[in-house]
């Protein structure tokens, strides 16, 4: 009798195991933000991604920079100033689809698509960037998927990183890779 108890126990004690590792590996979504809250975090994203595409064509006045602020959220410092940097070197980039071609005479940017998810303090948007440069003969155009990382705090809601998500992606509107 002893015997069936301790398997019978085991077999519970098992299936409790099995049970209890089960329900800790699934997790519920990570709540998805309403549309408006996605669309401002997707203009946001939009605002920095259309600076560098237009660092691209020859202007002779330029805006005063990265803004502080776009519809209520923050850009970083720290993303800001790697915003301008690459505004700067996209500025002094050689300006055409090919080296020696014609210079780009116009450019437009846009994000479709945004899906927003929070996590705790943090938010990430997913976004496809639609890129066109126009030169005098044709135009360039490339779509690319993006991810912009959000920290809030309170109500405040800071953009604070952003990257491409096909490594194989090269966007006209991107800076050099740095030299590893």
């Amino acid at each position: 009798m002893v015997r069936q108890l301790t398997r019978a126990g085991l077999a519970v004690a098992a299936a409790a195991c099995a049970l209890l590792s089960a329900s800790s590996a699934v997790r519920p979504p990570a709540p998805t933000l309403d549309a408006d809250t996605t669309r401002q975090l997707t203009a946001a994203a939009d605002t920095l991604l259309q600076r560098r595409s237009q660092a691209l064509v020859q202007r002779r006045h330029r805006d005063a920079g990265t803004p502080a602020e776009v519809l209520g959220v923050r850009i970083s410092p720290r993303l800001a100033t790697v915003q301008e940097r690459a505004v700067r070197e996209l500025e002094t980039r050689n300006r055409a689809p090919v080296a020696g071609g014609p210079a780009y005479t116009g450019a437009r940017t846009r994000l479709d698509g945004g899906r927003a998810v929070r996590s705790g303090d943090r938010i990430t948007l997913e976004a496809v960037e639609h890129t066109e440069v126009r030169y005098d003969t044709g135009k360039v155009t490339q779509s690319v998927r993006r991810r912009f990382e959000f920290r809030t705090r309170g109500e405040q809601i800071t953009l604070v990183g952003e990257r491409v998500l096909d490594p194989a992606a090269r966007p006209v509107n991107d800076p050099a890779l740095p030299a590893r």
